[in-house]
């Protein structure tokens, strides 16, 4: 039987040790990766999804925009290294440069630190075909290699799953909390328990749920048009007893200034909740 008493062998698990295993707590409490000796960062928050689509980097520019906005310090890290996308949605191009303390982010026309893949190479649009591990320590080196200075708030943007990126991120950082990213389909919602169970197995708190594409606002009527059926994300947050966050509308604005650059001019007042509810952590 594996030496982690939270197993049995009710559960069916083969293993000679617990070493690796998500849900060894023992195995939870291993030591962090340093941050980076020239960076003082107070929250670090994860924005994770169960599976891919559901806008997950539109919520995560989102959210740091509007606490940019509230007046705190902000970073992002995207961590979906193989489809990075924070960069152009927020209009930063071009490469980071290294000091003696490490590598130097980019910065947004509003000043948020922004440190993405896309940034190292020399095209943007070049394929990332790593395997596994080789991304795991790409992540590992954007929180301890990066001078991120002094953050009130880091936002890390990860791929969606429970695989090998949002393990490195749950064991190397100390993530305060996850949000978790939906879309109105009932498939969805299954997904939803993947990630908040994944969360609850490696002792990270989930700070709430935000729904997206909840609706289509007609630009004649102002009828809401829910393109993607009812909403069930009051059920699960009930189930799991967690906060709604936000409820987002599917936006044709906000596309074009993603694919413009300019996400930072948005407004999102869908995010009011979530924003409150940030804003505790550092209080």
């Amino acid at each position: 039987m594996p030496e982690n008493s939270s197993c049995s062998s009710a559960s069916g698990c083969s293993r000679e040790s617990c070493e690796g295993c998500p849900s060894n707590k023992k195995g939870n409490g291993i030591e962090k990766e340093p941050m980076n000796a020239a960076s003082n960062i107070r929250k670090v928050i994860g924005v994770v999804s169960g599976k891919g689509g559901v806008g997950k980097s539109f919520v995560t520019a989102s959210l740091a925009c509007a606490m940019s906005r509230a007046g705190y310090r902000v970073g992002i890290m995207d961590a979906d290294i193989t489809g990075p996308s924070i960069p152009k949605m927020l209009g930063v191009h071009g490469q980071v440069y290294g000091t003696e303390a490490g590598m130097v982010p980019m910065e947004t026309a509003n000043g948020m630190k922004v440190m993405s893949v896309n940034l190292l190479l020399d095209d943007e649009e070049a394929p990332v075909i790593w395997r596994g591990p080789v991304i795991a320590g790409v992540v590992k080196q954007f929180w301890n290699e990066t001078v991120w200075g002094e953050l009130d708030y880091l936002f890390v943007d990860m791929p969606p799953g429970t695989g090998d990126v949002p393990l490195t991120v749950f064991q190397s950082l100390p993530v305060d909390g996850i949000i978790v990213v939906t879309s109105p389909q009932e498939l969805v919602q299954m997904i939803v328990k993947k990630a908040y169970n994944m969360a609850q197995m490696m002792d990270i708190p989930v700070l709430g749920l935000i729904e997206n594409f909840s609706y289509l606002k007609c630009p004649d009527c102002g009828k809401e048009i829910r393109l993607f059926g009812e909403s069930h994300i009051g059920d699960v947050a009930n189930e799991l007893g967690v906060p709604v966050l936000g409820k987002l509308p599917l936006d044709p604005a906000y596309a074009q200034k993603a694919d413009a650059g300019e996400f930072e001019e948005l407004e999102n007042p869908h995010l009011e909740t979530a924003v409150a509810e940030l804003k505790k952590l550092n209080a």
